[in-house]
């Protein structure tokens, strides 16, 4: 898919998470039902996102008989995205930065460091 540089709202996310989940089109009518009961969400609102969506690139639809919408782009995708934007923002791009950000604030037990350790390992037998 190329670079992922889409900024989905927090509103957004939860349609997109709906979609991730079920692995195939969704049709209007079911994406609403899930929202209306978990978020109180109206109808309009819910069609507001989705076409926020579709405008963005991130979903698309497929329009049968009623609409049926379905991610453009996979949740890890997204997760890289979102990652790699934070870093970008708040350490200058640097991962190590992030890390040891987490470590030194008290973060990461020392559990949590010794299982990334054994990552960094696996990751030098791979280059």
């Amino acid at each position: 898919m190329g670079s992922i540089s889409y900024k989905i709202s927090d509103a957004e996310l939860e349609v997109m998470s709906i979609l991730w989940r079920e692995k195939q089109a969704v049709s209007f009518s079911a994406i609403r039902a899930e929202l209306s009961d978990s978020m109180g969400w109206e109808k309009s609102t819910i069609a507001t996102l989705l076409r926020r969506l579709q405008k963005k690139g991130a979903v698309s639809v497929q329009e049968k008989e009623i609409h049926y919408y379905m991610p453009n782009i996979t949740k890890d995708e997204y997760m890289m995205f979102r990652k790699n934007s934070l870093i970008d923002k708040l350490y200058n791009g640097s991962t190590k930065n992030f890390v040891a950000a987490l470590c030194q604030n008290g973060e990461l037990t020392e559990a949590d460091i010794d299982e990334l350790k054994s990552y960094f390992r696996m990751g030098d037998k791979n280059t």
